[in-house]
């Protein structure tokens, strides 16, 4: 029987980022996004958006949300 997976919560993802040293909002802008819009990516799939994040957490976009790229 295959284990299934479960993204990572919100609130786990944006403390991961904060211990990084920044917020949502700084690295959407720093992205050139608008400041909420990575804040979409806790939400819905937005591939662009997923490897900012994965890629500032030191992650792979699927490690943070495995049932999107299943």
């Amino acid at each position: 029987m295959k284990k299934s997976k479960k993204d990572m919560h919100r609130a786990f993802i944006v403390a991961m980022i904060k211990e990084k040293g920044k917020t949502l909002s700084q690295l959407s802008t720093e992205a050139g996004l608008h400041p909420r819009t990575l804040g979409n990516v806790l939400d819905r799939k937005y591939p662009k958006g997923e490897k900012i994040i994965a890629d500032f957490v030191g992650m792979k976009p699927e490690e943070i949300w495995p049932t999107r790229y299943e």
